[in-house]
């Protein structure tokens, strides 16, 4: 267990809660004390949109959205048209806006429509199966400064140590010209979350009670660590 005296929130880091379900719209309308975001996973949610879009003025934080690629963790196989709209629909409230980098050419004009509305954007990768090297990491986190991003979100598969250690180099690397959020998920996903949020990834993502994803802490275990507690 990492000791708490080693965790050292940084001034820019903002938490993440990530929510995927009814149970977690209503549990985070009830928060009395919110994490600095909430996510919105719109593929997750699509089956009560109606009844988020009447709820979600009650979050008391601001959004990220987010329509997950199929091939990237995404549930029900959404196409690309789906995607999009769903993003379109929940744009004109959203703090940022997440599209995986395989989607930007596709989603050009969603980004330039988010850039005209001010909505940071996030371009994120997500690798299931395993972790690229830190070059490759690197190339992407440029491509993704050429689309615009603001933040490049890259979440691997961390089931060893050495696939940990390629992460963790990647992301406290210098001149990547970009702000990198970094996690893993796996056997070491959970280690992955609190080391890379110590080394000062840009966003750390929570879930707001259980998750199903390996690795993934909740809100109340971060915040047991000393990181993220509220101001």
């Amino acid at each position: 267990m990492i000791a708490r005296r080693l965790v050292t929130p940084h001034l820019s880091q903002r938490v993440v809660g990530v929510i995927t379900s009814s149970a977690d719209l209503d549990f985070a309308i009830r928060m009395g004390e919110p994490p600095d975001l909430f996510e919105l996973r719109l593929d997750r949610l699509v089956s009560m949109i109606e009844r988020l879009e009447k709820k979600v003025s009650r979050l008391r934080a601001p959004l990220v959205i987010t329509a997950r690629h199929p091939m990237e963790g995404g549930a029900n196989r959404l196409s690309p048209l789906q995607r999009q709209n769903l993003l379109a629909r929940f744009l004109p409230g959203a703090r940022y806006v997440d599209i995986e980098l395989r989607s930007a050419p596709v989603f050009r004009s969603l980004l330039q429509l988010a850039r005209k509305k001010k909505v940071r954007r996030i371009m994120s990768v997500h690798y299931v199966k395993s972790t690229p090297s830190p070059g490759r990491l690197r190339a992407q986190a440029r491509a993704a400064k050429a689309y615009g991003a603001d933040i490049f979100k890259v979440v691997t598969h961390t089931d060893t140590p050495a696939q940990l250690t390629r992460l963790i180099d990647f992301a406290t690397g210098k001149d990547l010209g970009v702000s990198v959020s970094a996690m893993g998920i796996g056997k070491l996903g959970a280690a992955s979350r609190v080391l890379l949020a110590c080394s000062g990834s840009a966003l750390v993502y929570v879930s707001l009670g259980h998750s199903d994803l390996e690795g993934q802490i909740s809100l109340q275990q971060f915040r047991a660590l000393g990181i993220g507690s509220p101001q």
